[in-house]
């Protein structure tokens, strides 16, 4: 059976240019003594936008493996797929994302239900978690909550799963669950529930709904003092379901849109030590953020070609902004207009975009706009892609540092 490691980090690279140079921080990472597995992640909506293809990841991995002699275990992920979708990246991925987020509250039969909590009488009542102070006291009515609301995720998640082990075979990939796009954070407890409802499934990754808000590219935003009791009770349920699940030991959370959380990096980093647990840190556009700061400090034409990609996505906002709706917050008022940022130094975009939150010239917004702005650049073709080819030594080295310093480093060391 393949297995992920203790500690697993999701690069996303938007436009599979980077993926030397972001193996080069993992490289730099075990050099140092901190072992992590990379996980080359891309989603279908990314894909779908850009008009790429899960073979143009796996090369691109593959190529920088084979260049830098990596001979550790590293995967590629199919992520935020569901049963449309899964087929996509069949032939080339061994790690799946299954996202269910579409199904938690889907209806399901009173008669199924009914027949579940016949079936499992035991479950509801007290609940004591070593650790956690209080027990927890689940009510008959309480556990048919719970599965009205769960119990169709679930069935989903079984599903799309078998579907992968009829194409790929048992054991051949890592599953994960996704379960983060909603309003809503799962409760401590509900994970609990959800973790039995699919046991059946060989887990290797679990991502909930966290508490607060994980908006794509920026800190956390929300009450820090909650989100660590919350994580810390979600680490302690994790274990004990483990045990009285018999689900796999090496079973650990999965933080989407995880990147630039750097407030929580060492909360994520005390509570997992504390509790000798694994943790798999996804990314996506951070890759992507960095190839526009190296683009910007190279001067010349490459900052003309990032001034216009913000030009454009700011004229589209609406349109590209659709897709990511509910995991970012632009203020519009907050944006710089174009002709403002045609206007700068290649220092002035540059400090404007990089998440350095005390720099006077950080803007959020201005970072989330292209954050979600990659579509103009991947329109651009050519023009774009040959500006990456061109300022590489400066980009490689922004990309390189960015993940390992500011993320592998916090978190993992």
């Amino acid at each position: 059976m393949k297995r992920l490691g203790k500690y697993s980090f999701g690069i996303g690279d938007r436009f599979a240019r980077e993926a030397e140079a972001q193996l080069k921080a993992i490289i730099k990472a075990k050099e140092s003594g901190i072992d992590v597995t990379p996980v080359w992640n891309k989603s279908f909506r990314e894909h779908d936008i850009i008009k790429s293809h899960p073979s143009e990841t796996r090369q691109k991995a593959n190529q920088a493996v084979e260049n830098l002699n990596w001979n550790s275990s590293y995967f590629i992920d199919a992520d935020h797929v569901n049963l449309t979708s899964v087929d996509f990246f069949m032939g080339h991925s061994d790690f799946f994302t299954i996202d269910v987020a579409d199904y938690i509250n889907k209806p399901v039969s009173s008669r199924e239900i009914q027949s579940f909590i016949g079936r499992n009488r035991n479950l509801p009542g007290r609940i004591e978690i070593p650790g956690i102070r209080e027990p927890y006291h689940v009510t008959d009515d309480d556990f048919e909550e719970i599965l009205r609301k769960y119990m169709a995720a679930a069935r989903e998640a079984s599903g799309i799963y078998q579907h992968i082990v009829a194409a790929k075979g048992k054991g051949q990939f890592i599953t994960e669950i996704s379960m983060d796009e909603v309003d809503e954070p799962q409760k401590p407890i509900e994970l609990y529930f959800i973790l039995y409802l699919l046991k059946d499934i060989p887990l290797q990754t679990i991502a909930p709904k966290f508490t607060g808000q994980f908006f794509k590219g920026i800190d956390y935003a929300g009450d820090l003092l909650l989100f660590e009791k919350e994580f810390e009770e979600i680490l302690l349920i994790l274990n004990f379901a483990k045990r009285q699940f018999n689900l796999p030991g090496d079973l650990k959370l999965s933080i989407h849109s995880g990147s630039d959380k750097f407030s929580l990096y060492p909360v994520i980093k005390r509570l997992t030590t504390k509790y000798n647990q694994g943790i798999h840190l996804k990314t996506a556009g951070t890759t992507w953020l960095e190839e526009i700061t190296g683009l910007a400090l190279s001067g010349g034409k490459a900052l003309t070609l990032v001034k216009k990609i913000y030009t454009i996505a700011y004229s589209r906002m609406d349109e590209l902004c659709g897709p990511y709706r509910a995991v970012i917050d632009i203020d519009p008022e907050a944006l710089p207009k174009p002709q403002v940022v045609d206007g700068w130094d290649e220092r002035k975009y540059a400090n404007t975009l990089r998440h350095v939150k005390n720099h006077p010239d950080y803007n959020p917004h201005f970072r989330q706009l292209l954050h979600v702005g990659y579509k103009v650049a991947a329109e651009m073709g050519d023009p774009f892609l040959d500006a990456l080819e061109n300022n590489n030594p400066v980009i490689s080295g922004h990309v390189m540092d960015n993940l390992l310093k500011r993320h592998i480093i916090p978190l993992f060391s």
